[in-house]
């Protein structure tokens, strides 16, 4: 998705910037404004924040607002909450899986087995876009911490090439 979206800022790579960081954090565009869900977002401080002149926030916008191709895909974008930061605050697990291969399928799916078998329950699993990341990794965050036990199966997964727990 990514090599389709970044041709049409080829030539400017301010804008590119801002349009790879919207697609990163879900915020949306529509009629040339930036939205975080329903929040609009001010370009200069957003300019600010991403390192480059809120004249190419501007213009990534309506860049984006102008083609169709682009529209579909920002338009309906959203942010989500990430539970990253605030699980260990809150007693829960957190394991970050770096695979052996981004583009395997079927990761998520042999963790959570491993999970569901020792009765873990899994809050949110967000796994980065390989296009969108150098390395792509998935964060799991579970009810509780990881027993110790677990981390010899968990490292034993399909595709799993290491394991950190956080």
């Amino acid at each position: 998705m990514w090599s389709a979206i970044k041709k049409h800022f080829s030539e400017y790579p301010a804008q590119e910037k801002v349009a790879m960081l919207l697609l990163k954090r879900g915020l949306s565009v529509k009629e040339g404004r930036i939205y975080c869900d329903t929040i609009e977002l001010p370009p200069a401080k957003m300019a600010r924040a991403i390192g480059v002149d809120r004249r190419a926030v501007s213009a990534a916008a309506s860049t984006i607002s102008k083609n169709p191709e682009l529209r579909k895909v920002y338009a309906n974008l959203q942010s989500t909450a990430y539970f990253n930061e605030v699980a260990q605050k809150m007693g829960w697990g957190v394991i970050k899986i770096i695979p052996t291969d981004q583009a395997l399928p079927g990761i998520l799916a042999g963790v959570a087995a491993i999970m569901a078998k020792e009765r873990i329950q899994i809050r949110q699993a967000v796994t980065e876009d390989p296009e969108l990341a150098e390395e792509a990794t998935m964060t799991i965050i579970t009810e509780k911490p990881i027993p110790p036990k677990l981390i010899p199966k968990l490292k034993a997964a399909k595709g799993v090439k290491s394991i950190l727990i956080l």
